[in-house]
């Protein structure tokens, strides 16, 4: 076989999870010019131009992180009125396996050019967006009802629709009385008005505030079939009642279509919602972690952490991936990604699952024990490997030729790795 009609890489024994296919067996993966090429129980040495053997480990679709904050570009007005919090989608996602995030509404309609040209367009991850139903996007503008604009969100949405899964309210008027100024409904409607003209699904960040602003109102009455409601295990929603059951508006929601994303944050995950809601088969639809540079250092870590504490709480290790994948994959509208199917982009998470005793935190300051946990050990973003926390695709060093493109070496005798190969 010539060179060219090889397969580019092969990854080799793994334990492939692809819920989308409904594939769980030790299979190979082959990739070439960047897509999934070929999947089988052994792919012959001879077939590829390169081998990792990755027996032992979990090989699953990249991950789909779809809550996170990832406009670090935006430009800031006098130093107020912004909110600075995003962070860098390569530094922080491709290491845990995440290689599509979506930033859930830091721009608003103002900012998505920008917001597009100087991250969205630049970055290794994938990175798709909610526009802010606020034009001047996350910050204090979200309590202004008059830059919660339908139309130029929905406009928005639709010029940049390559990149924009859906429109983005959070935040508003938490606290104070309603009045005239600010209706209780009116950044929820607004972004439902908004993804009626452009197409696209809702995403709410919500504060419950009974009677004029109920839990049961968003989700039964407000919000339409595949709409999203984020941060669902947070302390301020009636999700477990007095008796300690999940309380019966939770499943009408559901059943009319509501998704519901776990979205951690520094303060929306509480074992005392989640644990009871999962033990009594209601998880959430999909994992997500709301990452950003306030929490990031917190009580939530990583992708990867978040799906280990849905491990914790007895959440099948095929759930939590097919949680992780496929149910993001289709609440965004982008069914093609979170698969492994032939064709597919090739993006691949690596994962080994260590068993021990292990301890996870909630936003509450409280414990879980676990028995598993997850790493990432490889990451492949179109093909390439973009992450290798243990070498796994390197050759030992001293038998690695000086020739080989392993290595470059400058005019000073110190020898330099080639990054992103």
């Amino acid at each position: 076989m010539t060179t060219e009609g090889k397969l580019d890489l092969v990854l080799s024994g793994g334990r492939v999870i692809d819920p989308a296919n409904q594939l769980d067996a030790v299979l190979d993966l082959g990739i070439k010019d960047g897509a999934i090429a070929r999947v089988a129980p052994q792919i012959p040495a001879a077939e590829a131009q390169r081998r990792v053997d990755v027996s032992g480990l979990l090989v699953v679709p990249g991950l789909l992180d779809i809550h996170i904050h990832a406009y670090h570009t935006r430009q800031t007005e006098g130093g107020q009125g912004k909110w600075g919090g995003s962070l860098h989608p390569d530094a922080h996602f491709l290491k845990e396996g995440v290689t599509t995030c979506v930033d859930t509404g830091s721009a608003g309609w103002q900012e998505m050019a920008h917001f597009r040209e100087t991250v969205i367009d630049k970055t290794l991850t994938r990175v798709l967006a909610y526009v802010n139903i606020s034009g001047p996007g996350m910050g204090e503008s979200e309590q202004v009802v008059t830059t919660l604009d339908a139309q130029k969100a929905a406009a928005a949405a639709r010029e940049h629709r390559e990149v924009v899964v859906g429109i983005k309210t959070a935040h508003y008027w938490t606290v104070h009385p309603f009045d005239a100024e600010h209706p209780a409904w009116a950044s929820v409607d607004r972004s439902v008005e908004a993804g009626e003209l452009c197409g696209m699904p809702v995403m709410v960040d919500f504060w419950p505030r009974p009677p004029e602003r109920a839990y049961a109102d968003l989700l039964l009455k407000h919000l339409r079939p595949g709409d999203i409601h984020t941060h669902v295990f947070a302390r301020q929603f009636p999700i477990i009642d007095a008796q300690g059951k999940v309380y019966e508006h939770m499943h009408q929601a559901r059943a009319r279509g509501i998704h519901f994303d776990l979205g951690h944050g520094a303060a929306s995950f509480w074992w005392r919602n989640a644990a009871r809601a999962i033990a009594q088969g209601f998880p959430p639809d999909s994992i997500s972690t709301d990452l950003h540079l306030a929490n990031i250092h917190g009580c939530v870590h990583s992708m990867l952490d978040t799906m280990s504490k849905c491990l914790s709480m007895g959440m099948p290790l095929p759930e939590v991936i097919y949680r992780s994948t496929v149910t993001p994959a289709k609440a965004i509208n982008r069914p093609a990604l979170g698969t492994l199917s032939v064709g597919a982009a090739a993006d691949v998470a690596v994962l080994q699952c260590l068993e021990g005793n292990f301890t996870f935190r909630d936003c509450g300051w409280t414990r879980n024990q676990g028995r598993q946990k997850l790493e990432c050990m490889l990451t492949l973003r179109n093909g390439q490997i973009v992450w290798d926390r243990h070498g796994l695709s390197c050759p030992d060093w001293q038998e690695a030729p000086a020739d080989s493109g392993y290595w470059e070496v400058t005019e000073v005798p110190v020898p330099v790795p080639r990054l992103w190969r």
